[in-house]
């Protein structure tokens, strides 16, 4: 017996329906509690993401800034180094990213036609191996 005289209720006690009610909810609270992390976990990650692709932008801005002052540099420097005026430097600047443009422009052509059409040739073959091999299992 209890303190107060009266005695606890066992569960061997309780009707089946109010097991069952019982259960039912602590499972609903059980799958709330889940949805609920996985919201807070997605929003973390989300919010990590999101910060990471602001800074890489930020980099990318001061990397662009940086190309444009070593570019500046280099024109001035090959001016100066060959004792000739200042626009030669930069036309042979302009010049040297003409010929990196030119390059970089066949390599990602060469890429693109390497890559086109985009169909997964590997998944048809293994599909295709698949199909006959359930075709001679039939027979």
């Amino acid at each position: 017996m209890a303190e107060n005289g009266v005695t606890p209720q066992r569960e061997a006690d309780k009707q089946l329906g109010e097991i069952v009610g019982e259960v039912t909810r602590k499972a609903q609270l059980l799958v709330r509690e889940e949805i609920e992390l996985a919201k807070a976990e997605i929003t973390t990650k989300t919010s990590r993401i999101v910060k990471g692709i602001v800074f890489f932008s930020v980099a990318g801005f001061f990397a662009l800034l940086m190309l444009i002052f070593f570019l500046h540099m280099l024109s001035i420097g090959i001016a100066e180094w060959f004792d000739l005026k200042a626009w030669v430097g930069y036309a042979a600047t302009s010049l040297l990213l003409l010929i990196l443009t030119v390059v970089a422009a066949l390599i990602g052509l060469r890429l693109l036609k390497k890559g086109s059409p985009p169909t997964p040739e590997y998944a048809i073959e293994e599909a295709q191996k698949t199909r006959a091999v359930l075709e001679e299992a039939r027979r």
